[in-house]
């Protein structure tokens, strides 16, 4: 049934563990490791009422930190024939309890409603609507908390990323290109290991980070391994979770060690200068496709191909498959994207603007920011140097 068709006032609900389910967490700012359930319900009067059902043993933190007018544990809405032992299909067995309680006939969920639970409710008899949108404006719009919350994990992200830079600076060729640094060669594994132990100390939990050295950078995704080595570039992508807020922070440098291949350099030229046209161009209300659109421009004039290498890509050209950027917040990829069919951007949003080239047998050159999307343009995040050389003092 479509939700704009419902007859009558509907409740809203939001399921599942906030450590991991980003528009539960972004509702109620309250992280737990176990299932829980949020419920906006309708009133006779008034605005509707928001409860958080969760295990009882989080009741009084919750009651402290959640944003919600009420806090229950599954306990509270025992229907008739009691509770499961297992805590997922009791707290949805809850979570419909309450909801019949309340006499809802019908609630809308959002796109990660636990199909459990839509089971749950639905055998209680109450109508399950899917609303694909529920919650996504309200992430893309960021407060501003959560911009601090970013800005913060943004500064230690960059030094992150200086950190590697520094080390591979600092290396020392051998006769066959291959760096070693304090008597052991240096590898994408070291220095991811030293990316790694610098965020665990800073509190944050990082996926693998993109250590990606000559032909293997020419891969946007492969994390990279073995030796690096002097005159290839090194793709350095570090995009960490905050281990109390859970926001991330997201930056891409590319560096080479020693002397610069020409055509890596004029690589990189290029996709500086898409980098500075896409950030020129957003802005609240303008699309994202718009943003693309700007860095695919400067990439053709450079005589670079958009698009998979499949698609009419002269052989040995440098190409770009992926878009120019995406949203970034509780999650590493979300909305809005900056590519086709990228939708209008919203003062608020925070988007990584990533122009990067790749060409098979050479390797890859990405350089990544974060903006913060306002109503005049955007403001950059980053204060890191995009070079290509780096400097030990950087």
């Amino acid at each position: 049934m479509d939700v704009a068709a419902a007859a009558q006032p509907v409740a809203r609900i939001l399921a599942g563990v906030p450590m991991h389910n980003a528009n539960l967490y972004h509702r109620i700012r309250f992280s737990v490791v176990d299932v829980a359930v949020w419920l906006e319900l309708p009133q006779q009067a008034g605005p509707p009422q928001t409860l958080l059902i969760c295990r009882d043993i989080e009741l009084d933190r919750a009651r402290q930190q959640a944003r919600v007018d009420r806090v229950a544990c599954p306990a509270d809405f025992a229907p008739a024939g009691g509770l499961s032992g297992d805590r997922e299909v009791a707290t949805a067995q809850a979570a419909a309890e309450c909801l019949r309680r309340a006499g809802i006939r019908q609630v809308v969920a959002d796109r990660s409603l636990p199909l459990l639970f839509a089971e749950v409710i639905q055998q209680a008899g109450i109508e399950v609507l899917c609303d694909p949108q529920f919650g996504v404006l309200e992430r893309r719009r960021k407060d501003p908390q959560e911009l601090a919350w970013i800005q913060e994990a943004q500064r230690v992200t960059e030094q992150a990323v200086a950190l590697a830079c520094r080390m591979i600076a600092s290396a020392k060729a051998g006769p066959d290109g291959v760096l070693w640094q304090d008597g052991q060669v240096l590898s994408s594994e070291r220095v991811r290991a030293a990316i790694d132990h610098f965020l665990l100390d800073q509190g944050y939990l990082n996926t693998t980070a993109i250590v990606a050295g000559g032909t293997q950078g020419a891969d946007c995704h492969e994390s990279g391994s073995g030796p690096l080595r002097t005159g290839e570039p090194i793709i350095i992508d570090v995009f960490p979770r905050n281990r109390q807020t859970l926001y991330h922070g997201d930056c891409t440098r590319t560096i080479v060690h020693g002397n610069c291949p020409p055509p890596v350099r004029r690589m990189h030229q290029a996709v500086v200068e898409a980098k500075a046209a896409a950030m020129q161009a957003a802005k609240a209300g303008i699309t994202g496709q718009q943003v693309h659109r700007q860095a695919a421009e400067v990439l053709h004039r450079w005589g670079y191909h958009v698009g998979p290498p499949n698609q009419n890509c002269p052989p040995k050209t440098a190409f770009m498959p992926h878009g120019t950027g995406h949203g970034l917040g509780l999650e590493v990829h979300e909305s809005p994207l900056l590519d086709q069919n990228g939708p209008p951007l919203l003062a608020g949003d925070v988007v990584s603007i990533e122009p990067g080239l790749y060409l098979p047998g050479l390797g890859g050159v990405r350089v990544e920011d974060l903006v913060v999307i306002t109503e005049e343009g955007c403001q950059n995040l980053n204060s890191l140097p995009d070079d290509l050389e780096w400097k030990e003092s950087v």
